[in-house]
């Protein structure tokens, strides 16, 4: 099984915690050369440091902010100007939760912005790329919202659809060109999302924070919460050339929480 990805760029957003950081980290054990993209400099900095370099990669970080898309369009298409990238994570924390009839029109317009609009203006900056070297591979980490939606994440829910169906339309569009467009779908996993949403959740309730988390716990057929380097498994794997036939779908690493096929 051929899980090289020596000589492979590839440009992880949301890289500096979370699934986004693990997927990175993962990306550099298998030989790729990693540009990270968040927010925070400082930390895209201390995050690069900690990249594997066993292939000699010389890894490289973005600063862009996800809620202003124009910037993003202007740090990315200056950063791929004569490079290659071979691979692209789409990756961006979720909007806040909520019901979805409470929400304000300006809530969906700005997660629509954050999510599908910056994943579409990445795509787009590195497909030509990905067509000339024929080879690709464009994963949105989305959410099992996908599938079935979950309570009290109304907007997230809306999004994630229309980020999954943007994703299918591309898969069928860019397979002639040997590249593979598909969405890793994480279930309950302990990153920084997840423990805000706990802790809003135990502040409606009434409930405490372990009386939340052990409730998300007992919906899971595994019988645990799920680490980031679990779910960036899945992610380096639709990477690797191992995986060149698999486009289109939507991946959940859940523990079998998901009760559709």
């Amino acid at each position: 099984m051929n899980l090289n990805l020596e000589g492979k760029n590839a440009l992880v957003c949301g890289s500096t915690q979370g699934i986004g950081k693990a997927s990175a980290v993962e990306l550099a054990k298998m030989g790729a050369t990693i540009t990270l993209v968040a927010r925070n400099e400082q930390i895209l900095q201390a995050t690069c440091r900690e990249l594997s370099v066993h292939a000699s990669q010389k890894h490289t970080y973005l600063v862009a902010d996800f809620s202003l898309p124009d910037q993003l369009k202007t740090v990315i298409e200056s950063f791929v100007m004569g490079k290659q990238i071979h691979v692209l994570i789409n990756n961006t924390g979720g909007p806040p939760a909520g019901l979805a009839i409470d929400a304000l029109p300006g809530q969906f317009i700005e997660a629509f912005n954050t999510h599908l609009i910056c994943n579409h203006i990445l795509t787009q900056a590195v497909a030509a790329g990905m067509k000339q070297a024929g080879y690709g591979r464009i994963i949105n980490i989305i959410s099992t919202s996908v599938k079935i939606p979950l309570r009290g994440l109304g907007v997230s829910n809306t999004i994630r659809g229309a980020v999954a169906n943007w994703s299918k339309t591309l898969s069928v569009e860019l397979a002639p060109f040997g590249i593979t467009v598909n969405n890793v779908l994480p279930g309950t996993t302990m990153t920084g999302r997840l423990d805000s949403l706990i802790k809003s959740k135990a502040e409606r309730s009434g409930k405490t924070y372990d009386q939340v988390k052990q409730e998300m716990i007992n919906e899971v057929p595994a019988g645990r919460i799920s680490e980031p380097h679990e779910v960036a498994a899945a992610v380096a794997f639709l990477a690797s050339p191992a995986a060149g036939y698999i486009n289109g779908i939507n991946l959940p690493v859940d523990g079998g929480r998901t009760g559709s096929l």
